[in-house]
């Protein structure tokens, strides 16, 4: 009886353990990443390194039999490289601007991406339009942000420049991916291994278009050989690896866990990582500005409400195909930023 009891209890224990390791690493992601960009000012570097982690983490645990990705080659990688290029600014951008901004403006900007996904689906996808509840959904999110930016004592025009640039890449971005997974074959750990490995050598092209490489020589000249503060050296090494296991623990948990529990428990870090950043620093809203994003982030919890509902399965087969595009929308795109 008891071995019984013990033998019910592991799949609990192992759910249990995925959702809240997918939790701490989605509600903590934001606030290392700008951790590290605060203390490691190079955001073509720090990206680079973060790529690395995630592609040869992959690699690896494909080697170790823990999971399984498709294998690289130079034939899909040109026909990926357009989504990767994408992938590569959304993240470049994403970087910047918390470099310049602080996290809250991260997640309202991170936030309006429903709204021009739907137009972009609309317009450029022949998608249906949107339902009253996700237009009225989107119509909150939209006013949540508008009034946080009118509100945000902290307003820089390189700030929201970035901001700006940062929304139009990753709603570029999760459109374009959804085109090229209809026509490339790849499963979900093979999307993470060509994104990330594919994005690594895009890098030093950025390195020397934005002048990086010469504050980074600059940097180790006057440091006696050394870029790394010990500050930052952990600041960096901890944004790589929560970068690479968000992406672990966000597939994980989707496949132990009903699409609605993981739709909840992402809401649910939006709302812990805007505590947690409130409580650990000053890098923050003004009340109101966070009354505006929790604004936004309701809205946001409406929006997938309503487009769960109108996506309602019929069969298996039409649940898996849901699954696995929101995976794609949520997870790749935000990985390293993200969840990024």
């Amino acid at each position: 009886m008891s071995s019984s009891r013990s033998d019910s209890s592991k799949p609990y224990y192992a759910t249990s353990s995925l959702v809240i390791g997918y939790a701490l690493c989605s509600s903590l992601l934001a606030v290392i990443n700008k951790f590290a960009i605060t203390y490691f000012n190079y955001p073509g570097l720090l990206t680079a390194l973060q790529y690395l982690t995630s592609a040869a983490g992959v690699w690896l645990l494909g080697k170790l039999g823990f999971l399984h990705h498709d294998a690289f080659t130079w034939n899909t990688a040109k026909k990926f490289l357009p989504a990767a290029v994408v992938f590569y600014l959304a993240i470049f951008t994403n970087t910047n601007l918390l470099r310049h901004a602080n996290v809250d403006t991260f997640i309202v900007f991170r936030s309006l991406t429903p709204l021009l996904v739907a137009i972009a689906d609309t317009v450029f996808r022949g998608q249906p339009r949107p339902s009253r509840l996700t237009f009225l959904s989107l119509i909150v999110i939209l006013a949540g942000a508008v009034g946080y930016v009118a509100n945000d004592s902290a307003f820089t025009l390189t700030a929201y420049s970035w901001a700006l640039a940062y929304l139009i890449t990753i709603t570029t971005e999760m459109v374009y991916i959804k085109h090229m997974v209809s026509t490339l074959e790849l499963n979900t750990w093979g999307l993470v291994l060509y994104n990330n490995l594919l994005s690594l050598m895009i890098a030093p092209f950025f390195w020397f278009l934005t002048g990086e490489h010469t504050e980074v020589f600059t940097a180790v000249n006057a440091n006696g050989g050394n870029v790394f503060e010990p500050v930052a050296f952990f600041a960096v090494a901890l944004s790589c690896v929560f970068g690479f296991l968000i992406s672990f623990f966000g597939f994980a948990a989707r496949k132990a866990i009903s699409a609605t529990a993981f739709t909840v428990t992402g809401v649910v870090n939006k709302f812990l990582t805007v505590v947690i950043n409130v409580l650990i620093w000053d890098k923050h809203a003004t009340p109101f500005g966070l009354v505006c994003l929790l604004v936004t982030i309701c809205g946001g919890v409406g929006y997938q409400q309503s487009v769960t509902v109108a996506k309602k399965p019929t069969n298996g087969s039409s649940n898996n195909a849901d699954k696995g595009d929101d995976e794609l929308m949520e997870l790749v795109p935000g990985k390293v930023a993200t969840n990024v």
